[in-house]
């Protein structure tokens, strides 16, 4: 039997253990409130402690490749090294106390110095100042991109003190090879020019960030840690073929050197496709030394110049004529080296000769102003207007270069009566190298224009590919038409005086020269400086690639066979880069008189 002695103490003690444990449900609820239910709240909250920490996750900027994947453009891993001010000042009361046997900072900033390529100086200094600033403070900048040896190095310091974080840096790995394209980045990572700058959408990285708690000593709170992710950028994929590039911008700038001219260039434009294959210009621009060029040498002449054709532009003025006027090759004019015109417009010959019944084909062969400007009476400069439109000048070629200039081509309402004639020869118009390779590729491709593009795609991160909007093949001449155009654009090098210098063993290859005048920003055209040009194409035959070389005033030889030698170089070359097979058929020999 339980007497009332015994109840009394049990009883107790039930109650206790029910207080003991109803306190520990208490804790219990309350940690799994803390823990569980609103954790996240809790730890934002955590964030604005005194403790915080973050950091930058730097995503990777994308390449920039060629059309075989080549890399023109691309990130390299550098480092922003960071110093801890108060550990350093811990660690060193630690070895004054006794406490420790670290290496004091006195030594370790000569050391870090040392790798940096600073002076211990002003390595001291920067610790100084950040706790001049904040007696606490945990954060100085020792050096930002700095490279992997020198990281290493300052990791072999084997002190906790010295952090440094991954941070991409941009790379051009053939240095001025597509600078002009390419464009670069500043030393802030920010695009500055080229395709670098009009692209970024595709090739901008977005940086995600890593926040923490950490105690009085530094080290990470486990558990605290948020991270949000950083996005890498795209990959963005051009038409042009590295090594045929980097050849030919070393001939350019050869033939710029042994002509004595301003600046040159090569584009190489894909008949069947519309592809730019190359665009090569002297002066040019090295994306790693960007200080080292001028600053107009930094873009692309290529693609933001324009000139006048000279007498390139007779080809449009033939093509046009047998299109529209009823013309073939071996029509006639009598023209002399000087005529004058119904309407009071002179015009005249760069070579005197007598009165000569030209063909349409002589005419081309021997550039006659003369010849080509009567050929041109056959239709009227409205219809002359509507096919140079239809071929591209004065469009552009919305080829994917920022800010790419348009050549100026006037109404045939405002032509005046000079301007009438002179346009059949390219004077009084202006046009760009992207529009003329163009346009030619039209008179080559049967009479089908091609749109230009020098962008293939841009790929993103996750493998989704973007290729770019272009317009439409659109017909230009009829096909009847390309065919007279490209034997009689054969025979003008089979014949012209420079003929030899052009040929390519084993091809048949077709074109024109063109010596445009400059104005002098006044209307007047400047005495003995020319703008030269030759465009052409290969296989005359079956053609495949449209070539075209310019020389901004050359002064060894100021005539368009001063681009004749670089020409002949750059043809060969892409035939060889492409294998494209020699000719297996002889052309036919047109006559130049009637």
């Amino acid at each position: 039997m339980t007497t009332r002695s015994t109840r009394s103490p049990r009883r107790r003690t039930v109650v206790a253990l029910a207080v003991v444990l109803a306190v520990l449900a208490g804790f219990i609820v309350r940690l799994i409130d803390i823990q569980v239910v609103n954790a996240d709240e809790h730890v934002a909250d955590s964030l604005d402690i005194a403790f915080r920490g973050s950091q930058v996750l730097y995503g990777t900027r994308g390449q920039i490749v060629d059309e075989t994947g080549q890399v023109l453009a691309g990130s390299v891993l550098q480092y922003d090294c960071q110093l801890d001010p108060l550990l350093v000042t811990q660690i060193d009361d630690e070895i004054e106390a006794g406490k420790s046997q670290a290496t004091p900072w006195s030594e370790v900033s000569e050391d870090a110095a040392e790798i940096t390529g600073q002076t211990p100086d002003e390595v001291r200094a920067i610790v100084t100042d950040a706790l001049a600033d904040d007696p606490a403070s945990r954060f100085a900048y020792l050096k930002k991109r700095v490279d992997t040896e020198d990281y290493r190095a300052l990791a072999d310091l084997g002190v906790p003190y010295i952090v440094c974080r991954q941070h991409p840096a941009r790379s051009y790995p053939d240095g001025a090879v597509a600078g002009n394209l390419v464009g670069f980045v500043g030393t802030d990572g920010q695009p500055q020019e080229g395709l670098e700058k009009s692209y970024d959408d595709c090739l901008a990285a977005t940086n995600g960030a890593l926040a923490y708690e950490r105690g009085k000593d530094g080290v990470v709170i486990p558990g605290t840690e948020r991270e949000q992710p950083a996005e890498d950028g795209g990959t963005l994929a051009l038409t042009i073929n590295r090594d045929l590039q980097w050849y030919l911008q070393q001939l350019i700038g050869e033939q710029v050197q042994d002509m004595a001219a301003q600046r040159g260039g090569i584009l190489v434009y894909e008949v069947k496709t519309g592809k730019v294959r190359a665009a090569a210009e002297f002066p040019t621009v090295d994306p790693n030394n960007v200080d080292a060029s001028a600053v107009g040498d930094r873009t692309s002449e290529i693609f933001l110049g324009t000139f006048e054709p000279g007498s390139t532009f007779k080809g449009l003025t033939a093509a046009t004529v047998i299109d529209a006027g009823g013309q073939t090759p071996a029509s006639t004019v009598t023209a002399s080296s000087r005529e004058e015109f119904p309407n009071g417009a002179r015009v005249q010959d760069s070579f005197q000769h007598p009165a000569n019944l030209y063909t349409l084909t002589g005419v081309l062969i021997d550039s006659s102003n003369a010849g080509i400007s009567k050929f041109s009476e056959t239709v009227t400069p409205q219809t002359r207007y509507e096919y140079f439109k239809k071929f591209g000048i004065g469009e552009g070629t919305s080829s994917g270069y920022p800010a790419e200039q348009n050549g100026l081509l006037y109404p045939a309402d405002q032509w005046g009566a000079q301007t009438t004639y002179n346009t059949s020869f390219g004077q009084a118009v202006t046009t760009t190298m992207p529009e003329l390779a163009r346009a030619y590729g039209a008179i080559a491709n049967g009479g089908v224009k091609m749109p230009l593009s020098i962008i293939e795609s841009c790929t993103d991160a996750d493998g989704t590919v973007h290729e770019p909007e272009r317009a439409e093949p659109e017909r230009v001449i009829k096909e009847s038409t390309s065919a007279q155009m490209r034997a009689m654009l054969e025979n003008v090098f089979l014949q012209a005086p420079y003929a030899k210098t052009v040929e390519i063993p084993g091809y048949r290859i077709a074109g024109k020269t063109g010596t445009g005048e400059k104005t002098d920003g006044n209307g007047r055209y400047k005495a003995g400086v020319y703008y030269t040009t030759m465009v052409g194409f290969a296989p005359a035959d079956d053609p495949e690639y449209v070539v075209v070389v310019t020389l901004d005033e050359p002064t060894k030889v100021t005539s368009s066979a001063a681009n004749a030698t670089a020409f002949q170089k750059a043809m060969t070359q892409v035939l060889k880069t492409y294998r494209v097979m020699p000719a297996t058929t002889a052309p036919e020999l047109l006559p130049k008189f009637g």
